[in-house]
C-alpha cells in the first residue's frame, strides 16, 4: 500500500516519514534519502582527518554503494512515479529535501579526491552536483513563490530548507579542494567559484535562519514538530566554516583571496561563532523533547540529519583552527568526531532493525 501524502494540516516540518519503507518500497522514497550519504562521507573525511585509514576507507567504499544504490533507486522512482517526484518537489516541507542529492554527490567527490586519489571522478561528481544545484535550487524555490496553495509560515519552513545552505557550500568545498589539482586557468575560475558560492550560500542562511528563529519564537512548538532536521541549523555553519577555512588556506596561491583574507578569516570566525552557538540550545530543546515531554525515540531515517552536522563541525573545526591558528579550541574535534561516529553507529542500527522488522511483517504471498 502506497503511504498517504502529507496534508497541510500536518504541522511538521518533516521531510521524511518514519513510516516510509525507503529501501523496500523505492516509490516511497524520501527526497532526503541521500542524507545517509551525507552522514557517511563526512564521517569519512573525518576519520581520514584524524589518521583512522582503515575506517575511513571502509566508510568511503560503503558509502559509493550507498551514493550507487541512492541514485538507481532515484532513477527509478522518477522513471516510475513523475508526479510524486512532482509533488514532493513543490511541497515547502519535502521539497527542499532534494538538496541532499547535491550535497551527497558533492561529499562523495571531496572524498573520490583525498581518499580515492582520484580527481578525475572528483571532477564528474563536482559538474553532476553543480548541475543538480542549478535545477533544484531555481525549479523549488521558483515553485514556492508561484504555487497557489501555500502553508502559513509555522506549517511551511523546518530547519530541512537549510540544506539548500549546506548543498550550495558543499559546492564551495570541492571546488575550493579541486583548485589545487588543476591549471592556473581552471584554478583561479574554481576559486572564485567557491568564493560566490560562500558568500551566496551564507546571505542563503541569513534569510532562511531569520525565519526559522521566528518561527520557533512567536509560534506555539509542539515535541513533534521539533524533528531531526533542525540539527541543520547548526550544520550549515560548520560547513560554511569549513568552506571559508578552505578559501582561507588557498589565499596564497589566488590573489582575489589575498586580497580579502582580512574578510575571509572574520566571516569563518563568525560561521563558526554561529555555529556553535545553536548546540547548546539544539541540546536543551532535545532534553525538552525526550525527557520532559517523553516523545519516543525511535528509528526515523531524518536522524541522518543528526549525523551530518556533528560531524561536519568536527571536521570543520578542526580546519578551522589550522586556518586561523587558534589552539584554544583544540580539543572540539576529536569530541564531536566520537559523537558523530557514536550517532552514526546508533541510527545505522536503527535502521538496520527497521528494515529487518519490516522484511518479517512483510506478506509472503
Amino acid at each position: 500500500m502506497v503511504a498517504p501524502a502529507p496534508t497541510p494540516t500536518d504541522r511538521s516540518d518533516s521531510i521524511a516519514s518514519p513510516r516510509e519503507t525507503v529501501w523496500l518500497n523505492p516509490a516511497d522514497l524520501s527526497p532526503a534519502s541521500f542524507g545517509i550519504a551525507m552522514a557517511t562521507g563526512i564521517l569519512s573525511l573525518g576519520a581520514h582527518m584524524f589518521g583512522l585509514m582503515l575506517l575511513s576507507r571502509a566508510l568511503f567504499g560503503l558509502n559509493l554503494i550507498v551514493l550507487a544504490t541512492l541514485s538507481v533507486l532515484t532513477a527509478w522512482r522518477l522513471r516510475r512515479h513523475p508526479r510524486r517526484c512532482f509533488a514532493d518537489l513543490v511541497d515547502h516541507r519535502r521539497g527542499p529535501g532534494y538538496f541532499t542529492t547535491v550535497a551527497g554527490c558533492a561529499i562523495v567527490g571531496s572524498e573520490c579526491l583525498l581518499i580515492g586519489g582520484a580527481p578525475q571522478a572528483a571532477l564528474a561528481l563536482f559538474g553532476i552536483s553543480s548541475g543538480l544545484w542549478l535545477l533544484l535550487t531555481y525549479a523549488i524555490f521558483a515553485a514556492f513563490t508561484i504555487k497557489a496553495d501555500k502553508p502559513t509560515l509555522a506549517d511551511g519552513i523546518g530547519g530541512g530548507w537549510l540544506l539548500a545552505v549546506v548543498a550550495t557550500q558543499s559546492l564551495a568545498v570541492l571546488a575550493a579542494l579541486l583548485a589545487p589539482t588543476v591549471g592556473p586557468p581552471a584554478r583561479s575560475a574554481l576559486n572564485f567559484f567557491a568564493l560566490a558560492m560562500w558568500l551566496a550560500a551564507g546571505s542563503l542562511y541569513t534569510w532562511i535562519v531569520s525565519l526559522i528563529f521566528y518561527r520557533y519564537t512567536f509560534f506555539p512548538l509542539r515535541p513533534s514538530d521539533l524533528t531531526p532536521p533542525y540539527w541543520i541549523n547548526m550544520g550549515a555553519m560548520a560547513i560554511s566554516t569549513l568552506a571559508g577555512a578552505l578559501l582561507v588556506l588557498h589565499a596564497g596561491d589566488a590573489p582575489l583571496l589575498g586580497a580579502l583574507l582580512p574578510f575571509l578569516k572574520g566571516f569563518t570566525l563568525l560561521y563558526w561563532a554561529c555555529g556553535t552557538w545553536w548546540i547548546p540550545l539544539l541540546l536543551v530543546l532535545g532534553t525538552w523533547r525526550y525527557l520532559f515531554a517523553r516523545h519516543p525515540l525511535r528509528y526515523d531515517p531524518q536522524y541522518w540529519s543528526v549525523v551530518f552536522p556533528l560531524g561536519m563541525y568536527a571536521v570543520a573545526t578542526h580546519e578551522m583552527g589550522g586556518a586561523l591558528q587558534t589552539g584554544v579550541i583544540d580539543f572540539l574535534p576529536p569530541l564531536f568526531f566520537a559523537a558523530a561516529l557514536g550517532a552514526w553507529v546508533s541510527v545505522a542500527a536503527g535502521l538496520v532493525a527497521s528494515l529487518l522488522g519490516r522484511t518479517r511483517a512483510a506478506p509472503t504471498g
